[in-house]
């Protein structure tokens, strides 16, 4: 195995509001989001309660974990797969301890990777570890490491080459490389419909294992490698 592939685990996240209803949000809460809202630009006659059901389960405060999927590369008798398994459950504390736990397991030269993870997954993870009363795991613990210090990778970051004006989605990338995603089964819009209305947890599990086999195989390819056939991704 290359040497570069041997200790990355790529992740992804998928998150939800943080309730079902507005009406069941506390009172602190509601207040404090009628004044994240006034940041939005709303379109006309939205309501701060419109807006929460659109846009609250991506922030760490408003929001909360429901699938963590991991993948890492291994090797065979020369051969290269990746293996695959998530974590999910209603209970969010759950998903944390046992991610907490597969990463202690791992050990301190684990290097994370994950597509605007540095900005949205490894954050929103440390976040919500803190007011679930968890410690945060020891290597996403960056607090005080200098940027030289803080191993963690992040596609999007690879594929600025310096440019920080622009978001460029995993999905266009994937489009970009001609990489197979999960994105025909659903996408990210419509996880909150799929985990409140349908109850379908499996279902959002199995979209997010395909968006972090997907951050893998785009590494690959940024790496000058070819991508993985599907029969050498093993789901554990």
């Amino acid at each position: 195995m290359q040497a570069e592939l041997k200790d990355i685990l790529f992740l992804d996240i998928e998150t939800v509001r943080c309730v079902n209803k507005y009406a069941t949000l506390n009172e602190r809460l509601k207040t404090q989001w009628a004044r994240k809202a006034n940041f939005f630009k709303q379109e006309e006659g939205q309501t701060d309660e419109d807006l929460f059901y659109d846009k609250a389960g991506i922030y760490s405060e408003f929001g909360k974990i429901i699938v963590i999927a991991i993948a890492r590369f291994a090797e065979q008798n020369g051969v290269l797969s990746l293996r695959t398994r998530y974590f999910a459950d209603d209970d969010e504390k759950k998903v944390l301890t046992e991610f907490r736990d597969t990463l202690e397991k791992l050990g301190p030269a684990t290097r994370l990777c994950a597509h605007n993870g540095k900005e949205f997954d490894f954050p929103y993870i440390c976040r919500r570890a803190l007011v679930n009363g968890l410690p945060i795991p020891s290597v996403l613990n960056v607090a005080g490491k200098k940027p030289w210090e803080v191993n963690h990778l992040d596609t999007m970051e690879m594929w600025k080459f310096g440019d920080y004006k622009h978001y460029t989605s995993l999905d266009l990338l994937t489009a970009i490389f001609n990489i197979p995603t999960s994105k025909g089964v659903m996408d990210g819009s419509m996880v909150s419909n799929v985990y409140y209305q349908q109850g379908d947890l499996k279902k959002i599990a199995e979209y997010c294992v395909g968006d972090a086999v997907a951050v893998a195989q785009l590494y690959l390819r940024m790496k000058g490698h070819p991508i993985l056939d599907l029969s050498q991704i093993v789901n554990t």
